[in-house]
């Protein structure tokens, strides 16, 4: 029990220290002052603050994949996923301006991937549509949904993410069941099989 308690307090003055100062400004030594437990303890639990930041992306990757719902719309999934990166703005734009880029990087591809996947198995539940298309379906959207998050963290992350997502869900509203229905009467190479 104690355990999990003390991780839990460790990411969250970790995330409150994020939103502070720039990552390479804090310290293991900072860190477990403020978390009133010494150095040792930190370093029982994890290697060092990258190992941290790994976890702690891993978690609300977690937490989004848990709230999944199959009654969700794509958007409704990502504005709920966006809430940790609006709700620690300064930590994003921290973590977005250290050498750690790419474990943001990958939490957002993989936030993205795990919506998009979900919602277009959902969708293709009906539709006779090869396995292929759906892959191909889902990559697309994760990987334009992932620059755009990018881009709006490198710009300061002005606009507010719902409005954004509500209104590029109306612009592509149908699309991907449009495409998904288009993948029932395109002929595949050898080999290729509808699932």
């Amino acid at each position: 029990m104690v355990q999990p308690y003390t991780k839990a307090i460790i990411r969250e003055k970790f995330i409150y220290m994020l939103n502070e100062k720039p990552m390479n400004k804090i310290t293991v030594k900072e860190l477990a002052e403020r978390c009133d437990i010494n150095r040792n303890t930190f370093y029982y639990h994890y290697t060092d603050i990258y190992e941290l930041l790994s976890e702690l992306f891993h978690i609300e990757l977690e937490k989004v994949i848990d709230e999944y719902n199959d009654t969700l719309s794509w958007e409704e999934s990502f504005i709920m996923a966006a809430d940790f990166a609006v709700d620690n703005k300064k930590a994003i734009y921290h973590i977005y301006n250290s050498m750690q880029r790419e474990e943001l990087v990958d939490y957002i591809y993989s936030i993205a991937g795990s919506i998009m996947n979900n919602y277009v198995r959902r969708i293709s539940k009906d539709i006779d549509s090869y396995e292929y298309d759906r892959v191909l379906i889902s990559s697309f959207y994760q990987c334009a949904l992932t620059e755009m998050v990018l881009r709006w963290i490198a710009t300061g992350m002005k606009e507010d993410p719902e409005e954004i997502v509500g209104r590029i869900g109306k612009l592509f509203d149908g699309n991907i069941e449009l495409s998904l229905k288009r993948s029932e009467t395109l002929k595949m190479n050898e080999g290729s099989s509808k699932f």
